[in-house]
């Protein structure tokens, strides 16, 4: 099913609906209750149907894509051996300290949803080190409800309507959720908070763990080890500057904690297998960056 505004597409009520390159995008405000776990949530289709090429790379937040139409044909992990997950529909990404290539034959229609660490330990209520770098179908995660829940958004054409849909899944899921230990919500704020440049041993000392006992319980919560994910952030926040213009890559190197420009590079080439000067000229597709 593919909908075209001009065709009679149902906003709905609070949903704004926006042309944004060769994709229509629905929003609207999030249900209070999710505004803490949420990084993004979004409806989107294809204003013209053509196989596209993306490449993915990390961000700190575990990603959930709803598809209503067409699945993916293939996503790769860059770096790792071994053959891609080959068509995956609707699907859960675990954070990342690798790039992606995410292929798609075009006529794509779907939901995403980016979450902090923490949410989505709430909602997936799994060991979050299992998805690590890792693109699995959200039946394997969300389990039997899952199909479900998917026919029924994709049966919907008014956007309010498929929101009130998904919000109460995930308010329910949420519901019945582990909630993530303090000490770990406490370490995870600080990383945040600075991008990535506070050192695990205050972070240990702030959550009065030790720092084996840290890594172990962050591991297992938020997908990563306090180390991995302090570099994932600075990269993160550094993809954000050089994008925004915010000054020259040795100056931006220097605001995010890294060693120097060339200390800047080789994270770049670790973590998106791109130079800092194409990541920042590429064009972004629903969080992620036009092959």
């Amino acid at each position: 099913m593919t909908l075209h505004v001009r065709s009679g597409v149902e906003a709905g009520r609070g949903v704004e609906v926006d042309r944004v390159g060769g994709r229509w995008r629905a929003t609207r405000p999030w249900h209070p209750a999710l505004r803490p776990l949420l990084r993004s949530y979004a409806g989107y289709w294809d204003a013209v149907g053509l196989p596209y090429r993306v490449r993915v790379v990390p961000t700190g937040r575990a990603i959930v894509v709803i598809n209503l139409a067409e699945p993916f044909t293939e996503i790769r992990r860059l770096g790792v051996p071994g053959p891609g997950s080959g068509r995956i529909g609707s699907l859960v990404v675990g954070l990342e300290d690798r790039p992606a290539l995410c292929e798609h034959p075009g006529g794509q229609e779907a939901i995403r949803l980016e979450l902090t660490p923490l949410g989505a330990y709430r909602l997936f209520a799994v060991p979050m080190r299992e998805l690590t770098n890792h693109a699995v179908e959200l039946r394997d995660v969300l389990g039997p409800e899952a199909p479900a829940l998917v026919e029924r958004l994709a049966g919907t054409r008014d956007w309010a309507a498929r929101f009130d849909l998904l919000d109460a899944a995930l308010l329910a899921r949420l519901a019945r959720g582990p909630e993530p230990a303090p000490e770990v919500g406490r370490a995870w704020r600080l990383l945040a908070s600075t991008g990535g440049t506070v050192p695990i041993a205050r972070i240990a000392a702030e959550v009065g763990w030790s720092q084996g006992h840290l890594i172990r319980r962050f591991t297992e919560q938020v997908g990563l080890t306090p180390k991995t994910s302090a570099r994932v952030l600075r990269f993160h926040r550094a993809v954000t500057m050089l994008a925004h213009g915010d000054g020259s890559a040795a100056a931006v190197a220097a605001a995010c904690g890294f060693y120097d420009q060339a200390h800047l590079s080789r994270e770049f080439r670790a973590l998106a297998a791109a130079t800092p000067g194409q990541l920042a000229a590429a064009r972004r597709v629903e969080g992620a960056l036009a092959q």
